[in-house]
């Protein structure tokens, strides 16, 4: 049993063809700009949208703890009372109130996975699982990925290279592309920015291509964080120095369409000065890749 927030069907950017993709709940990193912030924590969490609420209060009668009130700003939680059984959320007749994190068993997944399997091989596509980090969730996901690969399914992994070298190398015999983030190469700026170093992430990427996995490079690209000539240089001799197979570099620009979601879960969106780059910024950053020999484009 393991903990997802999202499933999502006929997903076209997450690997090849269709897809279907698992979003696992937790992350050892805490992006500052993240746009599934509801993906960071390993546990369930109630989301809160106060313009949807009417103030029909049957999420107040349901509460088996008392732990809602009305207030100015909406329905106020009590979490010292709460225990996220979501009877609140399934009441709410404008669904105001939600909650975020759900269970699936291994037979559910794969029962899933073949429920889509038609779509799935016709377009040559197959699962990929995402996050959060699915990586955090290693004990589940290993006999999963093992038993697609007897099914003969095509297995994607979205993740941010911070885990075990122990867990790398085992999912890594049992997965045939990673989608795999490069986030900037001083580990520090990293650190700032993500609450983790990154030479865990950066000695993972570096064996994985050693042991010549296939690899799609995404790297987020953000205005005040990453976008800046010096970072992707030296990205750029970084990933043309790999063993192993050429790289595919996606570069996803950055947005700020998680404002809401920080606000659904009572926090704040504090970006930093973060913003989009320009477009001349982005072709700059896809010329430098290429003097390295590098094919870097946007999306992905």
């Amino acid at each position: 049993m393991s903990l997802l927030f999202d499933i999502k069907k006929f997903a076209i950017n997450d690997g090849p063809g269709i897809r279907i993709t698992f979003f696992f709940k937790g992350c050892p990193l805490s992006c500052v700009w993240c746009h599934n912030p509801e993906s960071i924590s390993p546990k369930i969490q109630k989301l809160f949208t106060k313009s949807k609420c009417i103030g029909a209060l049957k999420c107040i009668e349901v509460c088996p703890n008392d732990a809602l009130t009305l207030s100015r700003d909406g329905i106020i939680t009590d979490f010292s009372k709460c225990k996220l059984c979501g009877l609140c959320a399934e009441a709410c007749p404008t669904k105001a109130m939600e909650m975020s994190g759900f269970k699936k068993d291994f037979d559910e997944i794969i029962n899933l996975v073949e429920n889509e399997r038609p779509f799935l091989e016709e377009s040559g596509g197959g699962v990929t699982f995402s996050g959060g980090e699915p990586l955090m969730h290693s004990e589940f996901l290993l006999p999963v990925l093992k038993e697609l690969g007897k099914r003969k399914i095509h297995r994607v992994i979205d993740t941010s290279g911070f885990t075990s070298r122990k867990v790398m190398e085992d999912i890594h015999k049992h997965t045939d592309i990673f989608l795999y983030d490069l986030k900037h190469l001083d580990s520090e700026i990293h650190k700032k920015f993500t609450s983790q170093n990154n030479e865990k992430i950066l000695s993972n990427l570096k064996w994985l291509s050693s042991e010549g996995a296939d690899i799609i490079i995404r790297i987020p690209l953000i205005k005040g964080f990453n976008a800046d000539k010096e970072n992707i240089s030296r990205m750029a001799v970084f990933i043309s120095s790999l063993e192993g197979k050429s790289k595919v570099i996606n570069l996803l620009t950055y947005h700020n369409i998680a404002k809401m979601k920080y606000e659904k879960l009572g926090g704040k969106y504090d970006v930093k000065n973060l913003s989009t780059p320009s477009s001349q910024e982005i072709n700059e950053c896809i010329s430098i890749f290429k003097n390295y020999g590098l094919n870097a484009s946007v999306g992905g």
